[in-house]
């Protein structure tokens, strides 16, 4: 079985202007990650919004009235104790 590495394997490389540069240090800092890390966190969060945006699910009408029901109920216990835990979660760049 493979294992995921922890290491980046790879290098991308940009050119910004000065005070694009500063920007994002600033925005970096404020969150406590360095530059690389803040860039790639995110690209990757655009990136996956991107893909997201691009997915289309198909439902017949009875399916979607049951899906829009479901979203407009109120939570179970299991999902208010799953959104708590989402909520009170580190955020993954802060995690060491």
């Amino acid at each position: 079985m493979k294992t995921r590495s922890t290491l980046a394997e790879v290098n991308i490389h940009l050119r910004a202007r000065p005070r694009d540069r500063e920007l994002i240090d600033q925005a970096a800092e404020l969150v406590g990650v360095n530059r690389s890390q803040f860039m790639l966190s995110s690209a990757l969060k655009e990136a996956r919004n991107v893909l997201l945006d691009q997915s289309t699910i198909h439902a017949d009408a009875e399916s979607f009235w049951k899906i829009m029901d479901w979203m407009d109920a109120e939570p179970t216990p299991a999902e208010a104790a799953g959104m708590r835990r989402i909520l009170n979660a580190d955020a993954p760049w802060r995690r060491e």
